[in-house]
């Protein structure tokens, strides 16, 4: 039987409409000879898969632009649009370029097959067919185009498995610096009660301005809570007599009491993780002032680390406001006006901004006489 004689035989079958089947596989029928478009639905519908036509290249554009399609058959002669075109509209949607095209045409010049391979067709089926030719070549291609898919899922599978154990692992270490901070804590802490409520104050309002500030992100405000802590922890070096002598140090003392800013660095050797990382820059950079008056390097304005900056306000917040062996607290207001005035001196005007604005907020922290584990 010939393509014609099959043509005449299927053109009397009457098809009612857009599926023919009823499957996860979807196929779409592109010829502008209805004859042809019901020999390829009435070949193809023994397969199981659901079944699209069109007959016209311009409409089968508009079909795919809002519907996906596991394998597209296109004819090439048609008006207005060939398939060579519509094939070039269809692959330029993204969603659409590594869907399998398989052209099928009259023409059997060498030109005509190239420019379908080059244009992204999978495969060029010349007509007259065989049903058996047509069967044996979607199936193949399906199978492919599935294979693919399979591959390409098992492969985002993986890298969510991998992405998963690197969190994982992350998570982990991230506790494990955790876990070293607490026991430096509690080596601060044994020094007096007074520290401990005191560092632990430091880091809520540590927090406060890493969230009001445009700089910093949650995962900013998280690091700096818990590395804010560590701002004092090289006073466990510093002696006993000077670190709690109940009267205002010597020039020689102060000396001393200035190196725990260095001396942080032996607790926290070189390294690249980033809480401990944090943790050093906050220790040896808390006593340094926006107007480059402070210690140990002197540096000023935004040469100094936007968490040393923040922990520099919320230390001497806390400080001047709570009593110490060597000095009772200040009020509320002596406080507050000076660290009005020492604005773009000893602190970053944009952080001394965000504790104005949002004052009842860090009065809060500052007041209260809570004990907690951070």
């Amino acid at each position: 039987m010939t393509w014609y004689d099959l043509c005449e035989k299927v053109a009397a079958i009457t098809f009612n409409g857009v599926t023919m089947a009823r499957n996860d596989i979807k196929v779409l029928v592109v010829d502008d000879v209805p004859n042809n478009v019901k020999v390829l639905l009435n070949i193809l519908k023994e397969e199981g898969v659901s079944l699209s036509f069109s007959f016209s290249g311009i409409d089968a554009v508009k079909i795919t632009e809002h519907e996906a399609f596991d394998l597209i058959l296109l004819d090439i002669m048609m008006p207005n649009m060939s398939g060579f075109d519509a094939c070039k509209a269809i692959k330029c949607n993204v969603k659409n370029k590594d869907t399998p095209i398989i052209f099928i045409s009259a023409r059997t010049d060498v030109e005509s097959i190239s420019k379908g391979f080059e244009l992204g067709g999978v495969d060029y089926i010349v007509k007259p067919f065989h049903p058996d030719e047509i069967i044996a070549r979607v199936n193949t291609h399906l199978d492919l185009s599935h294979a693919k898919k399979q591959l390409a899922a098992t492969l985002v599978h993986e890298s969510q498995k991998s992405d998963l154990k690197q969190k994982r692992l992350l998570d982990e270490i991230e506790q494990s610096q955790r876990e070293m901070i607490y026991v430096l804590m509690e080596m601060m802490e044994m020094t007096s009660d007074e520290t401990g409520q005191h560092i632990r104050r430091v880091a809520d309002c540590a927090k406060l301005l890493a969230h009001y500030s445009s700089q910093l992100d949650s995962d900013d405000e998280s690091i700096i809570f818990h590395a804010a802590p560590m701002h004092d922890i090289g006073k466990i070096a510093i002696p006993t007599e000077i670190l709690h002598k109940p009267a205002k140090l010597t020039p020689e003392e102060f000396e001393v009491m200035k190196t725990h800013t260095t001396k942080a660095l032996d607790f926290f050797p070189n390294t690249k993780r980033r809480l401990l990382n944090a943790a050093a820059i906050i220790a040896v950079q808390h006593h340094e002032k926006w107007d480059g008056s402070g210690y140990p390097k002197g540096l000023k304005g935004e040469e100094i680390h936007i968490y040393g900056r923040i922990v520099a306000l919320a230390d001497v917040f806390d400080a001047l406001t709570h009593k110490r062996k060597y000095k009772a607290a200040w009020s509320m207001d002596d406080a507050l006006d000076y660290i009005k005035a020492e604005r773009g001196m000893h602190f970053d005007p944009k952080l001394v901004d965000i504790l104005f604005s949002n004052l009842n907020e860090f009065l809060a922290i500052v007041q209260s006489t809570e004990y907690y584990e951070l």
